[in-house]
């Protein structure tokens, strides 16, 4: 449980121990994952694109499809996990442009540069990294994307505040994530397994609204908050077992050592690590089997621009 007493720092400290346990997995493109994600707005064509390896479905959305990106651009990826977006985002602003991925685990990092190799792009960069604490300068990115993670920084606002920072003046942000709709019961509020699995750590869209705006986003026409009416409960129909994610986010694998696999979203897999990780994909379960979900969170796109001066 997240006893009152928790920090910030406790609390990510837990989320990033529990994403370095995400082990490789055999999942493929045209697999569950991809279920998954096509459900989340990707497209068959966009899946086909990238490496084995750089989708295991824990998205809740599409960030490069809304961000309206375009040749030349420099677009930041936060929580990049195994690549996804930022490989997508790379083909789109093309030789020209810079697609670049923070996160705040080493193994991922590790995981996303051997992706890029493996897809020959060499306009995509990646760099560890929290969130609250980018190691980029000011003013670096025309775009910034990120998918399903905003939700898991315990500081949300140093988390806008470093966004606003380096995004351009006259930029953009175009995010995917999950916010809530009512109040989460005690039991999940303040369960550690559901602030890693993209729960209790979500925010309700007017505080969203008002944590953008006190950023520097400010004005309602710089700001926008739409709900995608995705059915959240897509994550529940994936069998945890076939190597595939399961809830939001659990997976199974035999190796130990972080290889392929996405933090983009909600949580680790299942590893020989084991019990800590059969333990986040229990409670997420039960969670889905005993609440209507869809009640409860909803998965949104979010839009927001930097001012000009």
């Amino acid at each position: 449980m997240l006893n009152q007493g928790a920090t910030d720092t406790d609390i990510r400290r837990v989320v990033h121990d529990k994403y370095a346990l995400i082990p490789g997995t055999d999942v493929q493109n045209d697999g569950s994952s991809a279920r998954v994600a096509e459900a989340f707005g990707y497209t068959a064509s966009e899946l086909a694109q990238i490496p084995e390896g750089s989708n295991l479905g824990l998205s809740c959305g599409n960030p490069t499809a809304m961000a309206n990106l375009r040749e030349g651009e420099t677009v930041v990826d936060l929580g990049s996990g195994g690549g996804l977006d930022v490989f997508l985002a790379a083909r789109k602003v093309g030789p020209t442009g810079k697609a670049i991925g923070i996160d705040m685990t080493m193994a991922m990092i590790a995981l996303a540069r051997r992706n890029a190799s493996k897809a020959g792009l060499l306009n995509a960069e990646f760099f560890l990294g929290e969130i609250e604490h980018m190691p980029l300068r000011d003013n670096t990115a025309d775009c910034v994307i990120s998918n399903c993670v905003i939700n898991l920084c315990p500081n949300k606002d140093t988390a806008l505040q470093e966004i606003y920072r380096i995004v351009k003046p006259g930029g953009r942000l175009a995010i995917s994530d999950i916010v809530l709709k009512k109040e989460l019961p005690e039991e999940i509020a303040h369960d550690v397994y559901a602030y890693v699995g993209c729960v209790a750590g979500a925010i309700q869209t007017d505080i969203y609204k008002t944590k953008l705006e006190a950023a520097g986003f400010k004005g309602m026409s710089n700001v926008l908050v739409v709900d995608s009416h995705a059915d959240l409960s897509v994550y529940s129909d994936v069998d945890c077992c076939s190597g595939a994610s399961k809830g939001c986010g659990t997976a199974s694998a035999s190796r130990e050592t972080p290889q392929d696999s996405d933090s983009t979203c909600c949580g680790p897999v299942q590893s020989s690590k084991g019990e800590e990780t059969e333990e986040l994909r229990l409670k997420m379960s039960g969670f889905m089997k005993n609440y209507p979900i869809n009640d409860y969170l909803a998965s949104v796109k979010i839009f927001a621009t930097k001012p000009l001066v």
